[in-house]
């Protein structure tokens, strides 16, 4: 079992930086991938980036902008974002799997509760 916290969303202006961070509970969590999803109203969640040990794994429209890391040592991924943009606006989770990276939500057992990123133009 994995419980995973999200924290790090707020407000932001266009060009601005966030940092996500995803905080993991339970065992052996450098076994697991690691993923951030977002979902805006109105729309399907998303896959936006993934990790475990040093492969990584970006979306297209956030390659260059979001930088996915982790430290198994305090359990926790993080996800910089950085240049944000309206269009990044949205609830972002953080989901976890054992083993590999997946782009796909429904691979991920695990689910935290999501934290909002809104981004004004």
């Amino acid at each position: 079992q994995v419980q995973l916290v999200e924290s790090g969303g707020g407000l932001v202006q266009a060009g601005g930086s966030l940092r996500l961070s995803c905080a993991a509970s339970g065992r052996t969590f450098s076994s697991y991938a690691i993923g951030w999803f977002r979902q805006a109203p109105g729309k399907e969640r998303e896959f936006v980036a993934a990790i475990r040990r040093s492969t990584t794994s970006y979306t297209d429209s956030v390659r260059g902008r979001f930088t996915i890391s982790r430290d198994n040592a305090k359990s926790t991924v993080y996800l910089q974002m950085n240049r944000l943009q309206p269009e990044d606006t949205a609830v972002y989770f953080c989901a976890a799997r054992y083993w590999a990276v997946s782009t796909t939500a429904s691979e991920y057992d695990y689910w935290g509760q999501g934290t909002q990123v809104t981004v004004s133009s």
